[in-house]
């Protein structure tokens, strides 16, 4: 008889004593923890995002500083995530991830005190900071504790994300002309990122816990020597080139096919709004399946249709190309999910999941930046669409190695 289908992906799980209250208990604190994390991720991102012209005049930021702080976060993402398995080495998970929000209240915080443009970058920069340690440590968390639902919380969190990201982005603006500035508007949201860590305060606090913080991890796992690794942080990266490029510059392609700005904005939104059941599917999905090949290939090819039908009739097909972009940009919470799937320890995890995102970032880096200047130069979109086209086929190639059943360890 074959084996069920997770466990040709899963590691072995550790014991779950799924009887005692108090165990119960400290699972869902953990979850809700988990859950307030995540959606604290994109926060101070989007917020920023959508306050840059306000900022810009407020602080009087010159077009190049306003690129550098537009910039930050995949350049903050790669190098300060480097620091997670540093971390974890001499520190619980759990306490870690308390300094993380520690640190993104205090950057919010104090950026918005300040009236210096060195202060503000700096601040963010600490803000970020915090987002990219916490960024490597979900994974492992999600390992951790849910050793059995590890698709479900995943994809729970990735929802979670998602939505965080799209709230901030919404309400900034508003926020801020309901207070008469920018600095409420971002603000506003440190009291969110100092809720996430009431949750993981109880473990914190006591010297020992048996199911809130995981014990410190010792060992030292190199992705950077493995094939895996390196696959993982392709995949990861390419994927993630295509989300970046998307958000940057999607509504200025239905733009110029002759939408209104209100309606690409609505069909950029889209992208967000269809996405959100896609990630919390996608990875229990994942976790059910004999072979992640056919959801590689199949959400790859997805979006090299939805790019194809952007450069060959961007309006006409316009709702069509958004939903299957959607699904295809499901990529990112598989990425996680499998980040758990190709390591046996949490050692493994928490190496992978900082290499995987570090080198990852660095390339999603790429994609609004290349897709911007060959707009510049061509004046059309057919050679930015061909250059994502091309990146998706390397997503194939890495997420076909991912999808082989071996692990960072080995």
């Amino acid at each position: 008889m074959a084996p069920p289908a997770s466990t040709l992906n899963a590691p072995v799980p550790a014991a779950v004593d799924t009887a005692s209250p108090t165990r119960t208990r400290g699972t869902a604190l953990v979850l809700t923890g988990i859950l307030l994390v995540a959606l604290n991720l994109r926060i101070a991102i989007t917020s920023l995002g959508a306050l840059l012209e306000e900022v810009r005049t407020g602080l009087q930021l010159s077009g190049a500083m306003a690129g550098v702080v537009t910039t930050m976060p995949t350049i903050a993402f790669a190098a300060f995530g480097a620091l997670a398995p540093w971390l974890v080495r001499r520190f619980s998970p759990g306490r870690v991830v308390v300094a993380a929000m520690v640190a993104l209240v205090a950057g919010e915080v104090v950026r918005v005190a300040t009236g210096s443009t060195v202060v503000f970058i700096a601040t963010s920069a600490l803000a970020l900071a915090g987002i990219a340690v916490a960024n490597i440590l979900l994974p492992l968390l999600v390992r951790q504790h849910f050793p059995n639902r590890t698709g479900l919380v995943t994809g729970a969190y990735t929802v979670s994300l998602t939505a965080g990201a799209s709230v901030a982005a919404a309400s900034a603006v508003p926020i801020a002309d309901a207070f008469g500035s920018w600095r409420a508007g971002l603000g506003a949201w440190s009291v969110l990122a100092l809720i996430a860590v009431l949750p993981w305060l109880p473990a914190v606090l006591r010297r020992t816990s048996a199911h809130a913080t995981a014990p410190r991890l010792v060992g030292r796992v190199r992705p950077a020597r493995t094939r895996v690794g390196w696959a993982m942080a392709i995949y990861f990266g390419t994927q993630a080139l295509s989300g970046y490029a998307t958000m940057g510059w999607l509504a200025q392609l239905f733009r110029d096919s002759g939408y209104r700005p209100q309606a690409a904005g609505l069909l950029l939104a889209g992208v967000t709004a269809v996405g959100i059941p896609v990630a919390l599917v996608m990875p229990a999905l994942a976790m059910r399946l004999r072979s992640l090949r056919p959801l590689v290939l199949a959400l790859s090819a997805m979006m090299i249709a939805s790019y194809v039908g952007l450069a060959l009739a961007p309006h006409d097909g316009a709702v069509a190309w958004v939903v299957l972009l959607s699904i295809g940009q499901g990529a990112f919470p598989l990425a996680l999910v499998t980040i758990g799937l190709r390591a046996r320890t949490p050692e493994g995890t928490v190496a992978l999941s900082a290499f995987t995102q570090c080198l990852g970032y660095l390339i999603a880096a790429l994609g609004p930046l290349v897709v911007g200047t060959l707009y510049e130069i061509t004046g059309g979109w057919n050679l930015p669409i061909g250059f994502l086209i091309a990146a998706a086929l390397v997503q194939v190639v890495a997420g076909l190695a991912v999808a082989r059943p071996r692990f960072v360890e080995d």
